[in-house]
């Protein structure tokens, strides 16, 4: 009898063990393939603090990535209802992840220790629209401009361009040096809205007013800023080189890595991807002449969520604890060069060419995505049809007032302060359909 009573309580010693072991693992799942930095780096770091919880980050295959980009939403909620998603999960800024808070999938995290280190304008992307309750943790911000070729330049005689003139005799004088002077394709789409639309477009709507005036409905989409964006946009199609609209995103960073283009317009997140394989420079969106108030987007692109039905909530939250350290802070912002923490923590900046975007803060006023922000709420899809417009006008199967018109046309059938603006109080038939 005691023989069984010992092998019973052993029995249940080892099942309670396994259970605690199990409780003490945490799987963080994201779209970024970071993989090796967070397992050489971020992952050591956190077991300094808490040896017993056992982390694993995970990323999908480019086809399950390429789903999270073009629907976050619907993505992760399949995940999440499955049981398959992570404990913590990557979350896309603003309606990207507001929805899957509204529908309990992920915690809100209002009161979190460590929270208060985050300044209003880097919480908003992920609070409701109120900002009463903060569904996840913001992590990073990521800046577009344009990344050159600092060997090619010297080789052309130029330097970094200011206005929008100096960028075309850099883009002539590669052309005719045999260089595809824009290393950039029309086959992936989100590119020529992330890397083209988005990156210069602030220059032309004036950063924050203009995205702002959108969304209030004191500026429509088709006046004269972004039809000059498009105009811009039309122009680059004579500098991309052969074959463009068969070059994906993978191709363009090819081209430019491998020595054969001049400039790459570009998001900060590829600071790592060229990091060692070529002499690098970067420099903001050019402006129409010097002295002219300069813009760039610095968008609030990446924060953390616990998912509502996490298998281990409570080991989740330790770690989205410690990622509001300036510890974590630091080694995001240096070791993922080119995504930059969002918290109030102050520490150095290595790279380089970080360092240089980063200093456009000082320079120029700052933005995020116009999409971004309640206007991809409705049907068509504000964001997606940037996409679409954006292709086909560099196709130059479109023309900007037709592109511009299209994106208006879009808002007007669901977007109540569109369809209310100043000029459709003056009359124009905008065939609205409000969406209740």
């Amino acid at each position: 009898m005691k023989k069984l009573t010992l092998a019973s309580l052993t029995a249940a010693l080892l099942t309670l063990t396994s259970a605690a072991q199990a409780q003490q693992r945490v799987v963080i799942e994201s779209w970024r393939a970071d993989n090796a930095i967070w397992n050489e780096k971020i992952i050591p770091a956190f077991n300094k603090h808490y040896p017993d919880i056992k982390v694993d980050y995970v990323s999908p295959s480019d086809a399950d990535i390429a789903e999270w980009n073009a629907n976050p939403v619907g993505y992760l909620k399949n995940r999440i209802e499955s049981g398959q998603a992570g404990d913590l999960l990557a979350c896309r800024p603003f309606d990207g992840a507001l929805p899957l808070f509204k529908q309990g999938l992920l915690k809100e995290v209002t009161e979190m220790e460590g929270i208060e280190n985050f300044p209003s304008f880097a919480l908003a992307p992920w609070q409701t629209d109120s900002g009463a309750q903060t569904f996840c943790l913001p992590m990073a911000s990521v800046i577009h401009g344009f990344f050159y070729n600092k060997d090619i330049f010297k080789e052309l005689g130029v330097n970094e361009p200011v206005t929008n003139a100096d960028f075309y005799w850099v883009l002539e004088k590669a052309k005719r040096a045999g260089y595809v002077p824009l290393a950039m394709g029309l086959k992936d789409r989100w590119e020529t809205d992330a890397l083209a639309f988005q990156n210069i477009g602030p220059t032309y709507w004036k950063g924050e007013d203009g995205r702002g005036a959108l969304i209030d409905g004191t500026e429509r989409i088709d006046s004269k800023p972004y039809q000059d964006t498009f105009r811009t946009l039309a122009k680059w199609s004579n500098y991309m080189g052969d074959n463009a609209d068969q070059r994906g995103y993978g191709d363009s960073r090819a081209l430019f890595a491998d020595g054969k283009a001049a400039v790459f317009p570009a998001g900060s997140w590829d600071i790592l991807t060229f990091q060692g394989k070529l002499n690098m420079g970067a420099f903001p969106p050019p402006v129409e002449k010097k002295g002219d108030a300069c813009y760039f987007s610095d968008h609030t692109d990446l924060g953390m969520g616990i998912n509502a039905k996490a298998k281990n909530p409570e080991a989740a939250e330790i770690f989205l604890t410690w990622m509001t350290s300036s510890e974590f802070a630091e080694i995001l912002t240096n070791e993922i060069s080119g995504f930059f923490s969002l918290s109030n923590h102050f520490f150095d900046v290595k790279d380089p060419v970080a360092q240089e975007m980063m200093s456009w803060r000082e320079q120029c006023d700052s933005t995020i995505r116009s999409s971004s922000q309640i206007l991809s709420r409705g049907k068509p899809n504000f964001e997606q049809e940037i996409w679409t417009t954006s292709v086909a006008v560099m196709k130059g199967e479109m023309t900007p007032a037709q592109a511009t018109s299209r994106l208006q046309n879009g808002l007007n059938r669901w977007y109540a302060p569109q369809q209310q603006s100043k000029a459709n109080a003056q009359g124009e038939n905008c065939n609205c359909t409000p969406v209740l």
